[in-house]
Formats: structure tokens, C-alpha cells, sequence
């Protein structure tokens, strides 16, 4: 599981990297269904076209999608539009890749000094990420949703910040991230497993940051608030339907439950000390409220679990991504009924969220026997690092790597 060669690249990104190319040729084929409302949106935003400009959201509220998400759609604007779409593609299969990355070395980080054996770490992360990355090209490539994409990579940096104990970064990468897509509030639980000054530091970024890039929308049209009670058919196979919710469309109160359940089950992960719980439950909240059932959503669902199979836990399998990719994406491709569909998602959410919320977890050595964690060694920034809790920051241990390289 070591370097190819001489090369830098290693073993487990090399096969995650061929695992990702095959499956983005099978959704190349049939790609992109969603990427005309990305470019419609930028050419709104962007271009003197009435009803565009700050009136976008009051004139489109079908477009959920936030400005940093068209910020980053305009980039593809200036090429052909079937070209663009495969440049954009392909940018955003790169970005889940890069996400195995950022995870593998966050695990790393968060686990120095503990004894983690770090082939089992690569290890873990290919086994994991061997379940994330259909997923991933699910919501990028085949729907093109570029707004998901930046909402999770942008987490998915936030939670590389946190391990490292960038404050600032945390809050401005999770403001991105709800810029890009306002369903990403859910992550916002993260700030609080930063030490209480610099979490007020980092709220105020995140804060700050959400309001300067919708509040310009708000106030200068009101009729944007529509926006928000924007609904969508209530599918059969929805959750929803187990609660016994048979509207025809969006229930006034389930957009506002999704984000509250959300926020406060990551609130309580915090508080019980397994802040790698945040994304999970968060999209579990997302999957089990939502009136639909579009594949997609369960890239966040898939990353959540990466980042707990990763970060949260230490066993060699990572079985927690490989039952969310059976029983989410297996039932929706095979199994028929879309009553059992919507129970098996029901279930799955429950019971995830039930494990990594009270499952019995193993000490880390480094905490063994009382010795308290140390602050991590100042970055290039000195003045933002922060001590995060439970991370351990002793120098890497020999019998992992052989040394000080990242295994990542």
C-alpha cells in the first residue's frame, strides 16, 4: 500500500483513481442531466438578463443552488456547451478524489502519536472509498449537481481544518459550503468542537460569510423569502410516507425539520465527543425528511460515512460505507417496491445514527492511562492554530511509516 515506485503516488489513490474512471465512462453516457440549471443560474446571475441579477431567487425559485455554486459554473461558461460539460465533469470526479485524500490525511493527523498502523489506514480509506466513489460520480457526473459538490468538498476542507485546528478556515470553508448549497447548514455543528474562543472566532466567519453572500438577495428583493417554500412532489418511496406524511408536495414544516434534526443530532455527536458523526447524521436527517429520493443525495450520505469509517473508528473494514451503499443505492436499483425503499432508508438512517451516536468506541492509546492530548505543532499561520479536542499531535510513530512522510 506504499509509493508506486519512486513515484508519489501511491498504491491505494492509484486503484481508487482507475475505480473512479470506470464508473465515470459508465455515467459519461448518460451525464449532466441537471447541468442546465447551473448554467441557466450563472447566466442569470451574472448577464444584464431581466429578472436575473439580485432578482434571481424572487423570479427562479426552482433554482436551490447558492452563488458560490454559479460563481464557480461560470468558469465552464466560455467553452462549447457539450465541452463544458465534460470539463465540469471531470472537474468535479477530481474533487471526489481529492476528498479521499483530505480524509486520509486528516484520519492521520487526528490519530498521530497514537500507534495508528497507517497501511491499515490506506487501507481503510480504499475499502471505504471504494463505496464513496460510485456515489460521487453519481452526483457529479451523471446529475452534474455542481452545488452538492461544493457543499461537500468544502466540508469535507473544513473537517481537514478542524483536525488541524484552523479556525478561521473551519468557518469560512463551511460558510462556502452553505453558500454553494443552503442544505450544508446541517454541517454547521462542526464549529462547536472547536475550543470555545476560537469557536466564537470561527462562528462569526461562518456568519458572517453566509450573510454577505445572501443577504443581498433578501434585501433587495423580499420576494426572495419565496424562495425558501419552494416544494417538490412527494414521491412514493419517500420516508416521509412512514410518518405517515401523504402530502402531494413538501410539507410546510419538513424543509425547517431537515436542518433542526440535522444541526441538533450533530449537536449531541459533539457533545458525546465524536465530532466525525457530524456529516452522517446530518445527511441521514437530509434522507429520511426529504420528499425525495433522487440517487444523488447519498453522496453526502457516503461521505459521512468515509469521514466516521476514517476518522470516527478504527477497524480495518470500513462496513459502515458499504451498508449505506447497499442498502441506499443497492435498493433503489433492485428492490421494486417503493414503500420497502422508503422503509430501508429509514431504517439505515435510524441505525447509523443510532451506532455512531452510542456505540461503545475503543480509547486510542494516546489517551490511555490519563495522559491528556497536546495542541497541535503551529502551521504556517501560527496565529489561527487551536488546540482541537481529541486530537493527538505526538510525532508520527516509526512503526507506522517508517518515519515523518504523510502516509497520505
Amino acid at each position: 500500500m506504499g509509493r508506486i515506485g519512486r513515484s508519489p503516488v501511491r498504491w491505494h489513490n492509484a486503484l481508487l483513481t482507475l475505480w473512479t474512471a470506470v464508473w465515470f465512462v459508465v455515467a459519461e453516457r448518460h451525464g449532466a442531466v441537471s447541468w442546465h440549471y447551473l448554467r441557466t443560474g450563472q447566466e442569470l446571475l451574472f448577464r444584464q438578463i431581466p429578472g436575473g441579477g439580485l432578482a434571481l431567487y424572487a423570479n427562479h425559485p426552482e433554482l436551490q443552488i447558492g452563488p458560490v455554486s454559479f460563481l464557480v459554473a461560470a468558469l465552464f461558461e466560455p467553452f462549447p456547451v457539450e465541452v463544458g460539460e465534460k470539463l465540469a465533469d471531470a472537474f468535479m470526479s477530481g474533487l471526489g478524489l481529492y476528498i479521499l485524500v483530505l480524509v486520509g490525511r486528516a484520519a492521520a493527523d487526528h490519530y498521530r502519536g497514537t500507534g495508528l498502523n497507517h497501511k491499515r489506514l490506506q487501507q481503510r480509506v480504499l475499502i471505504a472509498g471504494a463505496a464513496f466513489i460510485p456515489m460521487w460520480v453519481e452526483v457529479a457526473v451523471r446529475f452534474a449537481h455542481l452545488d452538492d459538490v461544493l457543499a461537500l468538498f468544502f466540508t469535507t476542507l473544513a473537517v481537514r481544518a478542524l483536525v488541524r485546528g484552523k479556525a478561521t478556515s473551519v468557518g469560512v470553508l463551511l460558510a462556502l459550503a452553505v453558500d454553494s448549497k443552503p442544505w450544508a447548514v446541517g454541517f454547521l455543528p462542526l464549529l462547536l468542537a472547536l475550543p470555545r474562543p476560537a469557536r466564537l472566532r470561527s462562528a462569526a466567519w461562518a456568519f458572517g460569510l453566509v450573510a454577505a453572500a445572501w443577504l443581498p438577495f433578501y434585501l433587495t428583493h423580499m420576494e426572495t423569502l419565496a424562495a425558501a417554500r419552494f416544494t417538490i412532489p412527494n414521491q412514493p418511496a419517500s420516508s416521509l410516507r412512514w410518518f405517515g406524511v401523504h402530502d402531494a408536495a413538501t410539507p410546510w414544516w419538513d424543509r425547517p425539520a431537515q436542518m433542526t434534526l440535522g444541526i441538533a443530532l450533530g449537536a449531541l455527536a459533539v457533545r458525546r465527543h465524536r465530532w466525525p458523526a457530524v456529516v452522517l447524521l446530518a445527511a441521514d436527517a437530509r434522507i429520511v425528511l426529504d420528499p425525495s429520493v433522487y440517487t444523488y443525495y447519498n453522496a453526502s450520505v457516503l461521505l459521512g460515512t468515509l469521514i466516521w469509517d476514517s476518522i470516527g473508528q478504527r477497524r480495518l473494514v470500513p462496513w459502515v460505507s458499504w451498508i449505506a451503499l447497499l442498502s441506499l443505492y443497492g435498493s433503489a436499483l433492485l428492490v421494486p417496491s417503493d414503500s420497502a425503499q422508503g422503509f430501508i432508508r429509514l431504517a439505515f438512517a435510524l441505525g447509523s445514527a443510532a451506532y455512531v451516536l452510542w456505540w461503545p468506541q475503543r480509547t486510542p492509546r494516546a489517551r490511555r492511562g490519563g495522559r491528556r492530548p497536546q495542541n497541535p505543532p503551529p502551521g504556517p499561520s501560527e496565529g489561527d492554530a487551536v488546540g482541537v479536542p481529541h486530537q493527538r499531535s505526538s510525532p508520527w510513530g516509526s512503526n507506522a511509516t517508517g518515519g515523518a512522510k504523510h502516509p497520505f
